[in-house]
């Protein structure tokens, strides 16, 4: 990916929760991704380029990339046991490409993306109440909800939920 190589500023938080990377480093904030994202492309006049389709199709083409690392390896367990270092290595950089391309894209739609993220787990809290969905992986129409609104599909339109089967 052009401009992959973001170090980013941190906050003073500690502790981040992805692989790679030493262990006192402290977690970066999608504020500063964004920030040091939008000066990497100002620097080289790059922003004639980042229209909001350009953008989602090199963000496409990157989720095609990491994908390409699973496409034989059939399931894979958490901890990525038996994966070499280098494999490890090469995972982070494709996931660090989908993240910079999807920062950038939200930034570019002015989309807040830490808040619509923030949003979106309240939602899906809705859509799968611990108590009805817990260790099932069955789709939000199949639990019954007291919220109505909350069984609907992804853009709120509620669906025929009886509430006879549950997750």
């Amino acid at each position: 990916m052009n401009g992959a190589a973001v170090s980013g500023e941190t906050t003073g938080k500690g502790g981040g929760g992805g692989g790679g990377g030493g262990g006192g480093e402290a977690a970066v904030t999608l504020e500063a991704l964004r920030r040091r994202m939008a000066d990497f492309a100002r620097e080289r006049d790059w922003e004639q380029f980042h229209s909001p389709r350009n953008l989602l199709l090199a963000l496409v083409g990157e989720v095609g990339e990491l994908s390409e690392i699973f496409q034989w390896k059939g399931e894979v367990p958490k901890g990525l046991p038996g994966w070499g270092e280098r494999e490890v290595e090469h995972l982070g950089e494709e996931l660090a490409d989908v993240l910079l391309y999807l920062v950038r894209l939200s930034d570019m739609c002015s989309v807040d993306l830490g808040k619509a993220a923030l949003r979106k787990i309240e939602l899906n809290a809705r859509k799968y109440p611990v108590g009805q969905c817990k260790g099932s992986s069955k789709k939000h129409s199949y639990c019954s909800t007291t919220d109505d609104s909350a069984a609907g599909d992804d853009n709120g339109d509620a669906s025929a939920n009886t509430g006879e089967e549950q997750c």
